[in-house]
């Protein structure tokens, strides 16, 4: 029960790696605060979650024994994390550790030119400055604890490019180098700040399986045959599951991992060491 005592707030918590990051929380212990949109977002052509999807995920930790606070948010909005913010401090007393799971998708088949300026614009603020906007929410009163750790969602598209994802791989890139500064601006007061590189996860309720089921359609192939291609890609023959990058946010956010900061830890199989 690596997170006894402690409080985890993750945000993008309805479905997918969100919520299987919150179950990995709650089986270590841990009291949890978990967001999400609750809604759909202009400009984005799939699914988000929803509320119905945000309260499923706080029962099934609940009934592993966790205390749980949900709420919407919508990380484009500061008024928003910050209200979600003072919502779990006022439940809980503190924040211990932040996930920054939120995330979307870029729509495929578009070379840099063929971006519009507004699908740039959503991309980079929800999947860069969205995680920019909660560690600031919550990294003063970290500060002044000398206690904290934030685990940044990025991807292997953070690490290496994606053909015709360019949106992506800059917000992923971006998330990276603003995790890496932000590890030296807190180490002073021991708040901790690393990134976890998922890489082609199966689920297509996270960004990265959303992103290969883009990448199929744009190829024109079923889902699975190019699951079968990307399996193939991978040194060690599968795709990532969901499970998979939660147990390592776990680790992240557990005091095992408390002389690892500005750290980037890739799950994706091998495929970033070639």
């Amino acid at each position: 029960m690596r997170l006894t005592g402690k409080t985890v707030l993750v945000t993008g918590a309805a479905r997918g790696l969100g919520r299987a990051t919150a179950l990995a929380c709650a089986a270590e212990g841990a009291a949890l605060a978990l967001l999400d949109v609750c809604g759909d977002l202009a400009g984005v052509p799939y699914p988000l979650g929803t509320r119905g999807q945000l309260e499923h995920t706080a029962t099934l930790c609940r009934k592993a024994g966790a205390a749980v606070l949900t709420a919407a948010c919508d990380v484009r909005d500061l008024a928003s994390v910050e209200s979600a913010v003072a919502l779990a401090e006022d439940r809980f007393g503190r924040i211990d550790a932040v996930v920054n799971n939120a995330g979307i998708a870029a729509p495929s088949g578009k070379a840099v030119h063929d971006i519009a300026e507004d699908e740039w614009a959503l991309m980079i603020d929800v999947d860069l400055t969205g995680a920019w906007r909660v560690m600031r929410t919550v990294a003063r009163a970290m500060s002044a604890r000398r206690s904290g750790s934030i685990v940044n969602v990025a991807s292997t598209a953070g690490l290496v490019g994606y053909r015709h994802f360019a949106g992506y791989v800059a917000a992923k890139h971006g998330l990276i180098g603003l995790t890496k500064a932000a590890a030296l601006d807190y180490a002073p007061t021991k708040v901790r700040v690393n990134a976890v590189c998922p890489g082609s996860v199966r689920d297509d309720a996270t960004a990265e399986g959303r992103m290969l089921a883009e990448i199929a359609r744009a190829l024109d192939v079923q889902v699975g045959e190019h699951e079968q291609t990307f399996t193939e890609a991978q040194p060690m023959n599968a795709l990532i599951e969901p499970e998979d990058v939660a147990a390592a946010v776990v680790y992240l956010v557990s005091d095992d991992s408390r002389q690892v900061t500005g750290s980037v830890l890739t799950v994706d199989g091998g495929f970033t060491a070639r």
